[in-house]
């Protein structure tokens, strides 16, 4: 009993890798191994390289608007009409740089979630989930080990970028205290360039942590989609169907071609025995086919059940050993008589319509 329950324990435990519909399943719920600071950090570098190519152009935009808005703009009366194109031509001004920069990160978010799960729609993680609500589950994950790996990942960003940050602003102090000696065009330049510094360093650092994060998600994942043996089991019965119901079905199938079958015996023109072995009914029909062909076989019982039905009917039992061992093996229900047995089942049917003719 004890090694029972031992054998169920084992067989219930999820150590089994996931099966090919298993992944596909979990992929149709969104559930998929993909690591959030692999986005952050493309998207964070994608932007950076953006202002480094077009960072003098949005200069540009904003220091055009912000010179107009005090040389021109503040010399409007304000009524209704003034007010209205100042605020069109700021909002054009404004989204020449903003849009650009938006539709990089929309681009960089779509190409970082493409590379690591491929394209993927799924309407379930919007399904409501009462689960999610319970607090219970709530308190659950946040004490959970996952929850101290992704405290311990925050930490570390919140590190890296830290030092990064103060190691580029340290390295630059000297410069930074000379400024007073710049006019503002030097002075934007420089904290223009140290940001963009700052920026690209924090994104590669980010983007090499987010290589390790996705390695532990994608083993988070594998775990949490691992099946055990009944799980395998259960699936493979899913989908092939449970052998207990095939074997059903095939015994019901055999039943009902053997109603068939001895539905047939009736019309055939003689069962050839061995003699309580085997029985081979056969019926000749020009009709139906050019050669003689068996409408009914079998041994043992079934032979029994053959000639049992022939007698019941006045079908003539004929017994030939070879013969009728030998249309067993060869000849399916069905089938014609191959040409090796025409003149054997030939003899037979002649001295079969002999001996009726004679009655």
């Amino acid at each position: 009993m004890y090694l029972k329950l031992d054998l169920q324990f084992f067989a219930g435990e999820k150590t089994e890798k996931a099966t090919p519909k298993k992944r596909q399943d979990s992929r149709k719920k969104g559930q998929v191994a993909k690591s959030q600071d692999v986005n952050t950090a493309l998207l964070l570098f994608f932007i950076f390289i953006f202002l480094v190519v077009f960072g003098g152009y949005i200069k540009s935009s904003m220091t055009q608007l912000y010179m107009k808005s005090f040389t021109e703009y503040i010399q409007w009366e304000i009524t209704e009409n003034t007010v209205h194109q100042v605020f069109v031509e700021a909002s054009i001004e404004m989204s020449k740089a903003i849009v650009p920069i938006m539709g990089v990160a929309i681009i960089a978010g779509l190409a970082s979630n493409f590379m690591q799960i491929g394209f993927l729609v799924s309407s379930e993680p919007l399904k409501v989930d009462l689960k999610k609500i319970n607090p219970i589950q709530g308190a659950k994950r946040i004490f959970s080990a996952r929850a101290l790996v992704e405290l311990v990942k925050s930490l570390l960003k919140i590190v890296v970028v830290g030092t990064i940050t103060f190691s580029i602003i340290w390295i630059r102090k000297d410069d930074m205290i000379m400024l007073a000696d710049k006019n503002v065009d030097g002075s934007l330049a420089f904290f223009g360039n140290t940001t963009i510094v700052m920026g690209l360093t924090a994104a590669i650092a980010l983007l090499l942590l987010s290589v390790i994060d996705y390695s532990y998600q994608k083993y988070d994942f594998e775990k949490s989609i691992r099946m055990s043996k009944n799980d395998i089991k259960d699936e493979y019965k899913n989908i092939e169907g449970d052998p207990q119901i095939k074997s059903k079905i095939k015994e019901k199938q055999r039943q009902m071609a053997m109603r068939r079958m001895m539905s047939e015996i009736p019309e055939a023109d003689v069962v050839i025995t061995n003699p309580t072995h085997y029985a081979i009914a056969i019926k000749y029909d020009e009709k139906v086919a050019d050669a003689p062909y068996v409408v009914a076989k079998g041994v043992d019982y079934i032979a029994f059940k053959i000639r049992e039905i022939a007698k019941a009917n006045q079908i003539m039992l004929v017994e030939n050993r070879t013969l009728a061992r030998a249309l067993y093996d060869k000849i399916e229900i069905g089938e014609r008589v191959n040409e090796e047995f025409f003149q054997a089942v030939a003899e037979v049917l002649a001295y079969v319509y002999r001996m009726e003719k004679k009655v």
